[in-house]
């Protein structure tokens, strides 16, 4: 065993300290099934949806239904939550609809993009390595399982209370950054599929306001989903509230803004337009270009 596979091991056995962490906080005053704690049942099958995906994926060399599959454990994982909890309020249908048409959509969305694009170049060397390519895998579970811990925490919860104002609020928020998010996918898709674009940069409809306005539409839609769980988490629980933070700090420093920033910078860097956009336009968060 090399050091690389070794710190794969250490870097996976990690993960799922991390994970056992969020199921002890966010089994606290929920549901138990089996003799188990529905939450941590759902974050069990979030790693072993992944698992055995990665089994293919590993024997044929493919990514191609990496985030597919990351989407198909998002629904399986709340559809399971919904129907094992021995109660099913108003709030859990609501969370239980509003992630799924959003993994639905983002599902297919990036599914038909890497087909169209023939592979992720992300995976270009993590494939070929069995430990490399299995910590992805067993990172998508965690991703899962983190961004989905508060409307988790809510599905299982045992206390029940009426939708209010603040479920309401996060509805309005979440409607806001699913819109957000659909149209700039969107509108780069005709860009792109526009011949005259080749090898042009975006800067028109929402991205000449946001160099990264889907990503600021996914950062709202699950601070609504948190606003919407809020209400019924108590205790422990309380710290599955990371999730939309957890979802800022992996877009805004891990992969999202950073990689597709260099990439543009690789790409488009010393070039005076690109460089007057970059300069005049908000990174994250869209308002009126500065020039």
């Amino acid at each position: 065993m090399d050091k690389a596979d070794l710190r794969s091991i250490l870097a996976i056995l990690n993960i799922l300290l991390v994970a056992v962490g969020i199921s002890f906080a966010g089994s606290q005053g929920g549901y138990i099934v089996f003799g188990i704690p529905l939450f941590a049942l759902c974050v069990a099958l979030a790693f072993i949806i992944n698992w055995i995906a990665f089994i293919p994926a590993y024997i044929l060399q493919t990514e191609k239904f990496f985030d597919l599959t990351g989407s198909i454990t998002y629904i399986t994982v709340v559809v399971v939550a919904v129907a094992l909890s021995p109660t099913v309020d108003a709030r859990s249908w609501l969370l239980l609809g509003i992630i799924s048409v959003w993994a639905f959509r983002l599902g297919s969305f990036l599914f038909l993009r890497i087909r169209a694009a023939g592979e992720d170049r992300r995976f270009r060397e993590l494939k070929t390595s069995f430990t490399r390519f299995l910590v992805t895998w067993t990172l998508q579970g965690l991703w899962v399982s983190l961004t989905l811990a508060a409307a988790l925490a809510a599905i299982t919860s045992t206390l029940r209370l009426e939708l209010g104002l603040l479920a309401l609020i996060g509805f309005v928020v979440w409607l806001f950054g699913f819109g957000l998010e659909v149209v700039a996918d969107r509108q780069k898709s005709l860009f792109k599929a526009d011949s005259e674009n080749a090898d042009k940069f975006i800067h028109v409809g929402l991205w000449s306001w946001s160099r990264h306005p889907n990503y600021f539409g996914e950062i709202m839609l699950w601070i609504g989903v948190a606003v919407i769980a809020f209400p019924v988490l108590t205790g422990w629980q309380l710290l599955t509230l990371i999730s939309p933070i957890f979802v800022i700090l992996l877009l805004t420093r891990v992969s999202g803004v950073p990689m597709l920033e260099t990439r543009a910078d690789e790409k488009w860097g010393g070039q005076e337009d690109y460089e007057l956009y970059k300069s005049s336009t908000s990174i994250l968060i869209p308002r009126p270009p500065s020039n």
